[in-house]
């Protein structure tokens, strides 16, 4: 075992905070096999004394590499090397895979109930628990509507006629520069496509990069827009299992044929689930070995209470077999439609031409407002709020279901996100949904996330929209809702 003092480790530069910098660094050696697992870390003042940094801010390192698995913080012994499997070896998004016109078919009617909740209209008055919908109440409509009228007076001809159809290159290069420091992902704005919204990046990377018949393999508790557009592309779907380590990897030896994989690691969609960075590392290497693509959806990486958010594949994968689909739908509003992927250059300009095809551009004078409240600092103080917020509530609900339900409603409070995930012991959660809707309350019912559509007695609860006292409320409606 080689000796701790013989390792280098180097901050990543552009990244912030220096804490997150410094975990990036300890990963990096952990997955290049230059830290051992069982191997003792240096201290927290060495390690602070050999980078520059202070002591606190290698606490706050190891404590995020510790949440993410990668290490063990084990008191006056010290910190630990988790166990961790090899590194993944190359593989690329190759232009080969880039298919030269879409082949549009319609999502099947089995999904159209299951749709239902994920993006509707609810009447006045609804409290609102389906998850993922954030508090257009706190969206900082002012500072939009002034950076807005700044973009119309700055460029407004410009903004007004036909432009890129990969974006607004401010907005691309703020992406990027966003992606770097926050997310770890190597990237330059031609590493970006700006779309209308996450459903659009879905569909256009489906149209790019599969061919009518290809396998691809999602989680069977998932997101079923998602599977509408791998569907419209002409993609076989196969479901697999997760756990509450995420996707079970080794479950996808099972077909051979795959071509992609879609996947929500961060909180895996519904079940909040923090994929392991050992799942994390043997898709990667699955992916290498197959030359398949991962078509990472990163929806809410923003919305993280405990430590740092844990950082993407595609931070780990080079650019090499991951294309990172991200959102500005839950910071800001999802009426905006702003949505991205990351991926690399060949594959932008495809995604690029497709989007020519059914939509030509983006709203560009609301991309170049949207910039600008980025290069001001604004959307990362606007997220600061939301978070804080946003946690408060997802704490209220807990306490209100608990103190409500009891033992017959199990959950984890999540690390992250806007919603919990529930199982109601005994339950038919649909007929529950059901009834809950006559009493003014909507959730998302086990059945219509699970690709299999099974009666489920799960339930997907979201607290983000309201307020500590309207989740009270629509807890004790749900209580009324299932005593009937």
């Amino acid at each position: 075992m080689p000796r701790r003092d013989e390792v280098a480790l180097v901050l990543p530069e552009g990244v912030r905070p220096l804490s997150l910098a410094a975990a990036r660094a300890v990963s990096a050696a952990i997955r290049a096999g230059q830290l051992l697992p069982g191997q003792r870390l240096p201290g927290t003042r060495a390690l602070g004394a050999r980078l520059g940094l202070t002591r606190n801010t290698v606490v706050a390192a190891y404590e995020a590499l510790a949440a993410e698995g990668w290490v063990r913080m084990e008191g006056p012994r010290g910190t630990f090397v988790s166990p961790a499997p090899l590194e993944p070896g190359p593989a690329e998004v190759s232009q080969d895979s880039l298919r030269s016109a879409p082949a549009y078919r319609l999502p099947s009617r089995r999904w159209k109930d299951r749709r239902a909740g994920l993006g509707s209209s609810w009447p006045s008055g609804a409290l609102v628990l389906s998850g993922g919908v954030p508090d257009l109440r706190m969206v900082p409509h002012e500072l939009l509507a002034r950076a807005y009228r700044r973009a119309l007076r700055a460029e407004g001809q410009r903004l007004l006629g036909y432009l890129e159809a990969a974006g607004h290159p401010r907005l691309r290069a703020a992406l990027a520069a966003h992606v770097r420091a926050r997310r770890g992902i190597p990237a330059g704005p031609e590493n970006v496509i700006v779309t209308h919204g996450a459903q659009m990046a879905l569909y256009l990377a489906a149209q790019a990069l599969l061919r009518p018949g290809d396998r691809v393999g999602v989680e069977r508790f998932g997101y079923p827009p998602a599977w509408d557009a791998l569907t419209c592309a002409g993609a076989r779907l196969t479901a697999f299992p997760v756990d509450g380590e995420g996707l079970i990897v080794e479950a996808l030896d099972a077909q051979p044929d795959l071509r992609m994989v879609y996947v929500t690691p961060h909180h895996q969609y519904p079940t909040m689930a923090v994929m392991s960075p050992a799942r994390r590392m043997a898709l990667l290497a699955w992916a290498a070995r197959r030359r398949a693509v991962v078509l990472e959806d990163d929806y809410d990486n923003e919305v993280h209470y405990a430590g740092q958010p844990v950082l993407p594949l595609a931070s780990m994968d080079g650019g090499r077999s991951v294309v990172y689909v991200g959102s500005l739908s839950k910071v800001l509003a999802p009426g905006l439609r702003l949505g991205y992927i990351v991926a690399p250059a060949p594959v932008i300009e495809a995604l690029a031409r497709h989007r020519q095809v059914v939509d030509r551009q983006g709203d560009h004078a609301l991309e170049r407002a949207v910039a600008e409240l980025f290069e001001d600092g604004e959307v990362v103080a606007h997220t600061r709020r939301v978070r804080r917020a946003y946690q408060a509530r997802r704490d209220a609900l807990a306490h209100a279901l608990r103190d409500t339900f009891g033992s017959a409603l199990e959950f984890t409070v999540p690390a992250g996100g806007m919603a919990l995930w529930a199982r109601a012991r005994g339950v038919d959660t649909e007929r529950w949904a059901t009834r809950a809707e006559a009493a003014g309350v909507y959730f998302i019912p086990g059945r219509r996330l699970d690709y299999l559509g099974r009666i489920q007695s799960h339930a997907r609860l979201g607290f983000a929209a309201l307020e500590p006292d309207e989740l009270r409320e629509a807890v004790r409606r749900l209580a009324l809702a299932l005593a009937d």
